[in-house]
């Protein structure tokens, strides 16, 4: 019996080793990823001057008389980020909201699924969808002015809106759900409607979740580059004008990593001045998240 009890403790003693070198794995990767980043940063800002780099209005580090304005840049990222938050935020959340609080348990485990389909098809493919489908028809029902370009923002903030909006109705549908019955049998009680229960009890109860799909959301907009190396186009425009081409931090690093850039030039050490910059602001947005998130975590025994 002490032997068969000896046995189990080394077991799970290996269990737990297992599950910190998973844990470890995450947080090495991490540290790789910003030491690859950081020391090509180093020498991109020894050579040129953060002011220049962070308020300069144009960006064009490959050419002859190089500039190295990243402001265009990011307000393409903001921009597109921005479109694509209209479309995924509010629809993902109702979405939510129907699936866990009006749909059948039948109809919930026939849709969620086929909702969950749009996470897996390819960014390529989203990409030339905004370039092929979504452009052409705002082109020809455009009500204002002049019509989106061949390569807009508009398209691929709205086609990147569609493809996180999976990932943004799945994870706030599993905060809803995992609030308990309890909360919404006591606000029926006291007669309340079934939209009301969903939307003054259940989403407040399930709000620390809802912001995680949020930020998760958004954090994958920001990140995403196929799309936005198809349909926005690859010209680093400072305007908030949703009908140009522009250019995201994402889109500059994949078309330039795949250039002719030689190893150790200017050129090239924008790749890891631009992706740094980006790391940061992602690092900053789940920082904020995190606190939100606490801020407003319900505990239930």
């Amino acid at each position: 019996m002490g032997l068969e009890a000896g046995r189990g403790r080394y077991r799970e003693k290996i269990i737990v080793g297992v599950l910190f070198l998973c844990a470890a794995l995450s947080v090495v990767v991490t540290a790789g990823i910003v030491v690859a980043l950081l020391m090509p940063s180093i020498q991109f800002f020894t050579a040129v001057s953060p002011v220049e780099f962070f308020t300069g209005r144009v960006w064009s580090p490959l050419f002859k008389n190089a500039q190295f304005g990243v402001l265009p840049l990011l307000s393409g990222t903001l921009t597109i980020t921005l479109i694509a938050a209209v479309v995924c935020l509010p629809l993902g959340l109702f979405a939510a909201i129907y699936l866990s609080e009006y749909a059948a348990q039948r109809t919930r485990a026939l849709v969620k699924p086929i909702l969950e389909i749009l996470a897996g098809v390819p960014t390529v493919v989203y990409g030339f969808f905004a370039l092929t489908f979504v452009t052409p028809l705002l082109q020809r029902h455009w009500p204002f002015g002049n019509p989106p370009q061949v390569f807009n923002a508009l398209s691929a903030g709205l086609v990147m809106g569609i493809m996180i909006l999976p990932t943004v109705a799945s994870v706030s549908e599993d905060a809803m759900f995992a609030v308990p019955q309890s909360l919404r049998a006591g606000a029926a009680a006291l007669g309340a409607t079934r939209f009301e229960v969903s939307t003054r009890v259940v989403v407040p109860a399930a709000l620390s979740g809802i912001i995680a799909a949020f930020v998760l959301g958004i954090s994958r907009a920001i990140g995403e580059t196929m799309i936005v190396l198809i349909a926005a186009g690859g010209t680093p425009n400072l305007t908030l004008n949703p009908t140009k081409a522009m250019q995201t931090m994402t889109a500059f690093i994949g078309a330039a990593g795949l250039g002719d850039q030689a190893t150790g030039s200017i050129g090239y050490k924008t790749i890891f001045a631009v992706g740094i910059t980006l790391f940061a602001m992602t690092l900053v947005m789940n920082i904020i998240s995190i606190r939100l998130v606490r801020r407003y975590r319900e505990v239930y025994d």
